[in-house]
C-alpha cells in the first residue's frame, strides 16, 4: 500500500526531504538528497483543491458545486495554493478579510481556520 508522501514532517514541523529512491520494477534504490517538486510541498487538502481545481479547467462556478464552497473560498484557497508555490498574491486586505469573514459565516471555515487565515 502507498502512503502519501508528507511534506512537513510531523514532530517539528519543518520541509521533509526525499533521501532515497526505489523501483517496484526491478528492486534497485537510489540514496541521495533529492529535492521535491513545487506540488509535493503543497499540503493534502492544496492538493486536492488543485486536482479539482484542475479537472474543471479553472471552472470557479464547478470547483464551487463539487467542493460545496463558496466563490470567495475557492479565491483563497487557490491564492493559498500560489502562494505556498512560492508565488507573491496581490490582495485588496479588506477584500480578502470580507471574503474569510463571509466563509466563515456560512460555515466553509473552521474558527480555527479562519484565525490562521486572518492572522496572515
Amino acid at each position: 500500500m502507498k502512503r502519501p508522501m508528507l511534506s512537513k514532517c510531523p514532530v517539528c514541523h519543518g520541509k521533509m526531504n526525499v533521501t532515497k529512491l526505489h523501483c517496484s520494477t526491478c528492486n534497485s534504490s537510489l540514496e541521495g538528497n533529492f529535492e521535491t517538486c513545487k506540488f509535493c510541498q503543497l499540503n493534502v487538502e492544496q492538493r486536492e483543491f488543485i486536482e479539482v481545481f484542475l479537472a474543471t479547467r479553472g471552472n470557479i462556478k464547478e470547483v464551487e458545486r463539487l467542493l460545496g464552497i463558496s466563490y470567495p473560498t475557492v479565491r483563497n484557497r487557490l491564492d493559498n495554493v500560489i502562494e505556498a508555490l512560492g508565488y507573491r498574491v496581490e490582495r485588496d486586505e479588506d477584500d480578502r478579510r470580507k471574503e474569510i469573514l463571509k466563509a466563515l459565516d456560512k460555515g466553509e471555515i473552521t474558527v480555527e481556520e479562519g484565525i490562521r487565515l486572518l492572522k496572515k
